[in-house]
C-alpha cells in the first residue's frame, strides 16, 4: 500500500484539492507549459475519490493503484478553453502528451508516491488487461472458436490458463457481493488488480516475468504510444 499518499478518502474541499486546481489554471494563464502544470497539479491532489459534476472518480484502486490519467482527465475539464482542445484530445485520446518527458522528470514533477502507485496501475491494471487481450487471442486461434458460446469458451480457457480458474470462479473468490455491478468501470478495475494481484501469489517468479513481458508487448502492439513513464 502506498501510506500517506492520501490521508482521506473524499474530501472535494481538501486544501490540496484546491491548491492543485488553483495551481493549474493559474499556471497555465502565467505562460506555463500546460502539461508540465498538469503534473504539478497532480502531485498537489489530495483525494483518493470525490464526485464530479454527478459522477463518482476513483483515482486509487484498493489504496496502491493510482488512475493518474483519469485525474488528469479530470483537472483538465477545470481549465477547458484555456489549451488547445487538439492538444488535450491528442493526449487523453491518443497518449500524446505535447511534450516527451524522461522518468526522472515525470516522477520528480508528480511525486516519488504517487509515481510508485502509477506503476502499480500501470502493471496491475494496464499491462495485466494486456496479458489477457493476448493470451484470449491465443486461445482463439488454437480452438477457431466462433459465436457466442465459442467466445465464452475461449475467455474461460485464457482465464484457466493464466489464473487457473474459469472468470466466474474467479469473481465469486475475488470479487464476492459484486455481481450486480460486474459492467462498472471502477468495479472492472478493482477484479483486474485483483487477478494481478493472485496471479503474483500464486505463479512462479519466471512465469511472472514471461507474461509481465507477453502483456507489455500486446500493449504496444495495440497502442504503440502506450509506454511506460
Amino acid at each position: 500500500m502506498v501510506e500517506g499518499m492520501y490521508a482521506r478518502k473524499d474530501l472535494a474541499k481538501s486544501g490540496g484539492d484546491l491548491e492543485s486546481r488553483a495551481l493549474l489554471k493559474d499556471s497555465i494563464i502565467n505562460g506555463k507549459n500546460w502539461y508540465i502544470s498538469l503534473l504539478e497539479a497532480i502531485n498537489l491532489w489530495e483525494s483518493a475519490e470525490e464526485t464530479y459534476k454527478g459522477k463518482k472518480y476513483h483515482y486509487l484502486i484498493l489504496g496502491e493503484a493510482f488512475d493518474w490519467l483519469l485525474l488528469a482527465q479530470r483537472l483538465l475539464d477545470t481549465v477547458a478553453g484555456l489549451i488547445p482542445e487538439v492538444e488535450v484530445t491528442a493526449f487523453l485520446v491518443n497518449g500524446m502528451p505535447p511534450i516527451k518527458l524522461n522518468k526522472t522528470d515525470f516522477r520528480r514533477l508528480i511525486g516519488g508516491k504517487k509515481y510508485r502507485a502509477y506503476l502499480n496501475y500501470f502493471y496491475g491494471i494496464t499491462v495485466e488487461k494486456a496479458l489477457v487481450r493476448a493470451v484470449t487471442a491465443e486461445v482463439e486461434k488454437e480452438l477457431g472458436a466462433s459465436g457466442r458460446k465459442g467466445l465464452l469458451i475461449v475467455e474461460n480457457e485464457a482465464y484457466r490458463r493464466l489464473y487457473g480458474a474459469d472468470k466466474a470462479t474467479l469473481w465469486k473468490i475475488l470479487m464476492p457481493g459484486n455481481n450486480a455491478v460486474r459492467n462498472n468501470f471502477h468495479v472492472q478495475n478493482v477484479f483486474t488488480y485483483r487477478l494481478f494481484q493472485y496471479r503474483l501469489a500464486n505463479c512462479e517468479k519466471d512465469r511472472i516475468a514471461s507474461d509481465t513481458r507477453k502483456g507489455l508487448l500486446e500493449l504496444r502492439r495495440q497502442f504503440p504510444e502506450t509506454v511506460r513513464i
